[in-house]
């Protein structure tokens, strides 16, 4: 069975509350519910974890090498700012997919660069809700 980790990144749980011009109504509850039902239809197996601690996601990325085939990551505002994040990915070697509910290059200018897009096999952005389903479809065709 394919298995997966999928982390939300920090400020996530608050979606379908926050700023709903840019991330839509959706709930992080929902993105979770459609997760699971394309792993179900794969026949794979999902950990999802969310977290708004930087610390925490280092440590989930560090020991997810054994246990997970491959990540599934929205690293949120820390795509912008976590060289810790980056180099924990690198460091794993893990198969790693990033996604983005908004376009961040259509956003403000310090949200244009992505320090986890050059560690990541492929970046999906800006499809709200579908990034993360097109790059968990991603993530179960490259296993």
């Amino acid at each position: 069975m394919k298995k997966v980790l999928v982390i939300h990144g920090p400020n996530l749980d608050l979606l379908g509350k926050r700023e709903p011009k840019v991330y839509g109504r959706v709930t992080l509850k929902s993105i979770n519910s459609g997760l699971k039902k394309i792993a179900k239809a794969h026949k794979a197996s999902l950990t999802i974890k969310q977290s708004n601690h930087e610390g925490e996601i280092v440590d989930l990325i560090t020991g997810a090498g054994k246990r997970f085939e491959a990540l599934l990551i929205n690293p949120a505002a820390y795509t912008h700012t976590s060289v810790a994040i980056r180099d924990a990915i690198a460091a794993t070697g893990i198969l790693t997919v990033e996604v983005h509910l908004s376009n961040i290059h259509a956003r403000e200018e310090f949200r244009h660069k992505s320090l986890i897009s050059p560690v990541s096999h492929g970046t999906i952005l800006g499809f709200g809700a579908q990034s993360y389903y097109l790059g968990l479809e991603a993530i179960l065709e490259l296993i």
